[in-house]
């Protein structure tokens, strides 16, 4: 597999051009990585109108994945709206305007997407789910939604692998929504590796039309770097509108270091399954090990450890704080649950001593308290109305009675708890303050 950008770079680094262009640093700066920080030079290509060295590195990303591949360096967020923005198009070649239907335990960016396309969406509840990040949807459920709807959505849009690591049955939803005409559209920013497991696990593979993978999550690739897959069905229709669709929302400089690192994750990737293999049946052993030792896990994902904190005595963030002093941090963790993102550059050593500062917590009587449950909210305005309204910041307890007009929620996990133009009642005040959020924007009256 060849690195068509990484040699490029790597060229230009070592013919000593006195830089006239663009950035500022000159290829000179304390960090080291500044010699291969370039911008678009002859030869370099363009990232939004790719015939040189990008396209070429991405052609070879798309036979790697299966399907049409394109690069983000803005991360998913940039691919999902790029995927609501497609979806839109794929509706109004069709002379619609139908709504989208979507888990409710969407990235806050599918709000934003949703605020810049003015999209209609109808929100997907949790059928079984106790907590606000997760929302289960069976195909039997999604059936009955599509069946009963009386405006058909465009697009179905789901997040699988959740942020607790739960992973929706994507190919019994892409046969629902192929049997009523509309597309699979999913968020798999936490699964870039699912395409290299022993039998692919990837979205597309499963049938979804639009896929995003946050390759930096579980690949080694810089934050940032991301794909958007597009399934055969979807490159027929609109593959040609891809690279706008990344464009009306992406930098017109686009970072080349993350996208070196895209590259140069192609050759990682020709004999990624074997290491991940093997990598993922040592995590099922330290898996077995934790569950023997009284850890309750939740999830299926294989590169995800989930432990169900209270089940043991402790808070999440509890746990992450004793497993800090042994110089271990978390990805993230809140009342409930500590989440543990693992790839095989954590390695053997790393497993062992994460499995010894685990065992290092001794378990107590278990915390009975459980999180508030996620209930239906009051739609007073459109997420577009709501988030381009003038608002101001209030303590969350005297937000009673008031509208959202932000999404108010860190990253991670990025998962609001109310979404723009829904009425806040006790039960919203309940959840943000079990969630530690004392502060809400709100549409000004």
């Amino acid at each position: 597999m060849d690195t068509p950008i990484c040699d490029f770079v790597k060229k230009y680094t070592k013919s000593n051009f006195l830089r006239l262009h663009m950035p500022g640093h000159k290829g000179c700066g304390s960090l080291g990585a500044e010699q291969f920080d370039i911008t678009e030079v002859d030869g370099a290509d363009s990232l939004y109108e790719a015939d040189g060295i990008i396209k070429q590195s991405e052609q070879n990303a798309s036979r790697l994945f299966g399907c049409k591949t394109f690069y983000s360096t803005e991360g998913s967020s940039q691919c999902i709206r790029a995927m609501l923005y497609l979806a839109m198009l794929k509706a109004k070649q069709e002379g619609k305007a139908p709504p989208i239907f979507a888990a409710r335990n969407a990235h806050k960016t599918f709000l934003s997407a949703a605020a810049l396309l003015d999209l209609e969406v109808e929100w997907l509840y949790p059928e079984t789910a106790d907590n606000y990040l997760c929302c289960d949807i069976s195909a039997e459920g999604l059936e009955q939604a599509l069946s009963d709807a009386v405006k058909k959505p465009t697009a179905v849009y789901i997040t699988s692998p959740d942020y607790l690591g739960n992973v929706a049955d994507v190919a019994s939803l892409a046969a629902v929504c192929r049997k009523h005409g509309v597309l699979l559209l999913v968020d798999n920013a936490h699964g870039a590796y699912l395409k290299f497991l022993p039998k692919s696990q990837h979205p597309i593979d499963l049938g979804a039309d639009l896929c995003c993978d946050s390759a930096h999550k579980t690949l080694p690739v810089l934050t940032g770097g991301a794909y958007l897959h597009l399934s055969e069905q979807m490159d027929k229709l609109l593959g040609n509108q891809a690279k706008n669709a990344l464009a009306l929302f992406g930098s017109t400089s686009p970072s080349y270091l993350i996208m070196q690192s895209l590259d140069a994750a192609n050759a990682y990737l020709c004999d990624y399954p074997q290491k991940l293999s093997a990598f993922i049946a040592q995590v099922e052993k330290l898996k077995d090990e934790l569950t023997a030792y009284g850890f309750i896990l939740r999830g299926g994902e294989s590169l995800k450890i989930t432990v169900s904190a209270k089940d043991y005595g402790y808070t999440g963030k509890q746990i992450a704080d004793l497993l800090l002093r042994h110089g271990i941090v978390s990805e993230f963790s809140d009342p409930d649950y500590i989440v543990l993102m693992l790839t095989p550059e954590t390695g053997e050593a790393g497993l062992e001593k994460l499995k010894r500062a685990m065992f290092s917590i001794s378990p107590k009587s278990p915390i009975k308290d459980s999180p508030p449950k996620l209930m239906k909210a009051e739609r007073v305005m459109s997420i577009r109305d709501a988030a381009l309204s003038a608002a101001e910041i209030l303590p969350t307890e005297n937000c009673h009675g008031r509208i959202l007009a932000a999404a108010t929620v860190g990253c991670p996990p990025a998962v609001p708890i109310l979404v723009c133009g829904e009425r806040i009642d006790s039960h919203s005040i309940e959840c943000f303050k079990y969630y530690g959020i004392q502060s809400c924007s709100v549409v000004k009256k």
